[in-house]
């Protein structure tokens, strides 16, 4: 088993070449950012590693950041700390290293898939689910979770999300509410809650960047290596910015709202994209057993349509 992931890793190791030039410019541009391997690491393993087992070996993790020229000691570095803050749990076998999800990874990971792949809601009932955050020990705690779950905050102590958000368990003890709105009070109470002008912007930004790697697959598609790097890259990107969008009703958001436009753009790259950088993943992906299993039947269902 240890010869066969040697010379696995010694077949491609560090083979780099210049990657198509819209996907270099989002290299290039990745680089100027401030580190963000840690980063890209949890998206790599939300996004092709969970599909296919859950788990990989640490050699397929340095191929793939070779080609975005990051040195290997700096992976390690950043799944040490990854493993160490529990969101990654490490198996030994031999002189070998594997990663998996921590119990911890598993359940953020499955909250943040759904927002990320599954289609936003489209309905919206009139209503508003309204909480009162008093100043107890757990505030802080409470208002983070809130957050993360979707809600948004138009006066100090007070939460709203569209009715039907999950109301987080830190946030058990909050006076719940539930109240109506017209379309037109319910956008501003949005615009209120929500920074929706900054998300706006970030998403035409987005846009902005993959829009020539869009025309450039149309014109020809990626191959195996290249495809791998620019789904990773794509999905990295649409991530930052959407897990902090709350996806609100459409009747909630403002009739040009540019979210919409990014998703659409997404789902179309990364449905080009997706065979061939599965391939890759057939070919260079590997686990304690050896190659990946194949990717679970969900996977081809990402970003379908409402």
């Amino acid at each position: 088993m240890r010869a066969f992931f040697f010379a696995r890793l010694v077949e491609t190791r560090y083979a780099w070449r210049m990657p198509p030039p819209p996907l270099a410019r989002i290299i290039d541009e990745l680089k100027r950012e401030p580190s963000r391997t840690g980063s890209i690491v949890i998206t790599v393993f939300g996004d092709a590693i969970v599909p296919r087992g859950g788990s990989v070996w640490l050699g397929t993790l340095l191929e793939f950041f070779a080609s975005l020229d990051v040195d290997a000691g700096v992976v390690r570095t950043a799944m040490s700390r990854l493993a160490a803050d529990g969101w990654l749990a490490r198996h030994k076998a031999g002189r070998n290293s594997f990663y998996s999800l921590s119990e911890k990874g598993k359940q953020v990971f499955d909250v943040a898939t759904r927002h990320i792949y599954d289609p936003p809601l489209s309905g919206w009932s009139g209503r508003f689910e309204l909480l009162l955050i008093g100043n107890g020990e757990d505030r802080d705690v409470s208002r983070e979770a809130l957050r993360n779950a979707g809600f948004g905050s138009p006066l100090p102590g007070v939460w709203i999300a569209p009715s039907g958000v999950p109301v987080p368990e830190e946030a058990a003890g909050a006076i719940r509410l539930e109240v109506s709105a017209e379309d037109d009070s319910g956008r501003r109470l949005s615009r209120e809650s929500w920074p929706l002008q900054r998300t706006a912007s970030a998403y035409l930004k987005f846009s902005k960047s993959f829009e020539p790697l869009h025309a450039a697959i149309a014109r020809r598609p990626l191959e195996a290596a290249d495809a791998f790097t620019a789904r990773v890259l794509l999905i990295h990107h649409y991530r930052r910015v959407v897990l902090r969008d709350p996806l609100l009703p459409t009747a909630l958001l403002p009739t040009d709202w540019p979210g919409s436009a990014a998703r659409r753009l997404c789902g179309e790259i990364y449905r080009a994209l997706l065979p061939a950088s599965e391939q890759w993943l057939d070919r260079n992906g590997s686990n304690e057993g050896g190659p990946l299993p194949p990717a679970e039947a969900a996977l081809w269902h990402r970003f379908g349509d409402p």
